[in-house]
């Protein structure tokens, strides 16, 4: 589990985390079992999937919700306060999940992925997106255990959401005219939305009324828009060693993010000359083989302050989410919740 890289972490938070990973234990069971394959060439491909598990942010973020939501939240602090239906949820949310990293893989042409070779890169794209498309399609008939009809119905608005986000950022690709608001349109479907329905599943699965059940969805909205805003810093500056994936393509494939987006707003009508040069700068990024213009990208973000600016905007958007969970009543479990919230701005991976 990924304790030891939270800030302000207590005893009592530490034991409603360590809790929600021993529920993963289940989770993965449950998750493996719905994938398993009578075919053999169907079953190795699958396994592949395993090395694409990280933190497993979103199924953790459903159990301890789980734990927050409960009626008696102060006292049921254990396992035996979470259902079926949690792990279940869970198991479907990280389904979803791990296809978007196959198809993201594939639409970035990405090498690496935790540190190891993507299943695009080791298959090729054909197998990769009919991967994902089989952990999209078993996620549904996973929600089919489930007793009520809702989790599909939220699991489906996720996906659409998703893949809406995709679209379109496929479509302002290149365009260095991106606002901040469809930025943030970009992020909030492409990213917190899959985020937001994992924290809503965790107070839906506990039987939570609508009250709880929109706090912990917008919890999940405002902590998945500052979880995106971090990867994209992240694919800026980050040593693809310690992030454990492909980085710089964002640029190198025209997408542009937060911090280039508030360097770009902040030229003004009067430094015309100056913008010039920086969307120069961008359009050799995109083009660059060897990796020099984007580290000199990289540089001129840093010390304009840009990437300042975006961290900051992440940091509104944690604030936003601590104040969401104003539905639920003090816990340990709720205390967990602001310790997730404050690790999104502190990851390196």
């Amino acid at each position: 589990m990924f304790t030891a890289e939270l800030p302000g972490l207590t005893a009592e938070t530490e034991r409603v985390l360590g809790i929600a990973q021993a529920g993963l234990t289940r989770v993965i069971r449950i998750f493996d079992d719905e994938l398993r394959s009578d075919m053999p060439e169907v079953g190795a491909l699958v396994s592949l999937v395993e090395r694409y598990r990280g933190k497993m942010l979103r199924p953790i973020l459903t159990l301890v919700v789980g734990l927050a939501s409960q009626a008696d939240a102060s006292s049921r602090q254990s396992l035996d306060a979470l259902r079926e239906e949690h792990y279940v949820s869970a198991a479907v949310i990280e389904m979803v999940h791990m296809a978007t990293l196959v198809h993201d893989d594939v639409l970035d042409e990405a090498d690496v992925r935790r540190r190891g070779p993507t299943i695009n890169r080791l298959h090729g794209n054909e197998p990769a997106v009919i991967l994902g498309d089989l952990l999209i399609a078993s996620a549904y008939h996973l929600c089919s255990r489930l007793p009520s009809p809702e989790a599909a119905r939220m699991v489906a608005r996720a996906s659409v959401v998703t893949a809406t986000g995709e679209l379109l950022q496929l479509h302002h690709r290149g365009d260095f005219d991106l606002s901040e608001p469809t930025y943030s349109r970009i992020i909030a479907g492409k990213t917190a939305e899959l985020i937001a329905t994992a924290s809503e599943l965790g107070a839906w699965a506990t039987g939570a009324p609508s009250t709880v059940c929109s706090g912990a969805r917008a919890f999940g909205l405002a902590i998945g828009s500052a979880f995106q805003i971090q990867d994209d810093i992240l694919d800026l500056l980050g040593d693809q060693a310690l992030v454990g994936k492909s980085v710089g393509k964002d640029f190198e494939k025209g997408k542009l993010t937060l911090p280039a987006i508030r360097r770009l707003a902040g030229f003004g009508s009067s430094r015309g000359a100056e913008r010039g040069a920086f969307l120069a700068l961008l359009e050799r990024a995109t083009r660059d083989e060897d990796g020099r213009s984007r580290a000199e990208l990289a540089r001129d973000l840093v010390e304009s302050g840009a990437v300042a600016s975006a961290r900051r905007r992440a940091s509104e958007w944690i604030s936003e989410a601590k104040d969401s969970l104003g539905v639920f009543e003090p816990s340990p479990a709720r205390s967990a919740l602001e310790v997730m919230a404050d690790a999104v701005l502190s990851r390196h991976s």
